[in-house]
């Protein structure tokens, strides 16, 4: 993506009658509160999670006053840009399982689309995710903090945790509206939890001959979810 050359001016105020002036002043701050999300998102890619407001500031052409005045802080930032990348991301990782008749493919094409995305931008994927969301995976009825941007995640990961769940019953032959055992309902969740972190050591890890390919990873997770590791020992 291009780094379009915008220099701010002194924001207009919004008109006070109605003849529409303060409609069009509603579109031109979304508009431009867009165009400051989308070249933040751009300076970190490029520089990694740990851009400060100044470099992101400094890429855009424009001040820091700026981006303080559209997101409050560093973390309106993030909050926004988390809204926006995890939207898409949530939009791939659904339509993958969707696509899948099998709940084994469903299961499988749902991590590789999770380390697809992830992998698009993996500087982009920490600065969303860097807030803690311990709370949010294992406590379901946790309110998520708005300052801290993760409303976005904790909507995907409810959204994840539905339709495994779903698939599990599904799979296992589960009557709709009757429960698994207490143990097994705790079982979507808790995926969630393991493809994220793996996914994330993954992600850090040296790209070396040994750090595995993502279709390999992607099946790994699916095996480990569905069957354990007994069956890869002694591959």
């Amino acid at each position: 993506m291009n780094n379009p050359q915008t220099i701010d001016t002194p924001d207009a105020q919004p008109g006070t009658s109605g003849d529409g002036r303060s409609a069009r002043w509603d579109a031109h701050r979304a508009s431009r509160r867009l165009e400051l999300i989308k070249l933040a998102r751009h300076t970190i890619h490029r520089q990694g999670p740990g851009a400060s407001m100044e470099d992101i500031a400094a890429q855009a052409n424009t001040s820091k006053s700026v981006f303080y005045r559209y997101f409050g802080d560093k973390e309106g930032l993030r909050q926004a840009l988390g809204a926006y990348v995890i939207t898409n991301f949530r939009a791939q990782v659904i339509a993958a399982a969707r696509k899948s008749k099998g709940e084994g493919d469903a299961l499988h094409a749902m991590v590789l689309a999770y380390l697809q995305m992830a992998s698009t931008s993996p500087n982009i994927y920490f600065f969303v995710t860097a807030n803690p969301v311990t709370d949010l995976l294992t406590d379901p009825a946790a309110e998520p903090d708005p300052a801290s941007g993760s409303g976005a995640l904790n909507d995907f990961f409810d959204e994840l945790t539905n339709m495994m769940r779903t698939r599990m019953h599904s799979y296992m032959g589960i009557p709709e509206g009757q429960q698994a055992s207490a143990a097994l309902e705790l079982w979507p969740r808790a995926s969630i939890g393991m493809v994220r972190a793996a996914g994330e050591l993954w992600l850090r890890a040296p790209d070396t001959p040994d750090r595995p390919g993502i279709e390999e990873l992607a099946a790994s997770i699916t095996s480990w979810l569905t069957h354990g590791v007994a069956q890869q020992v002694d591959r």
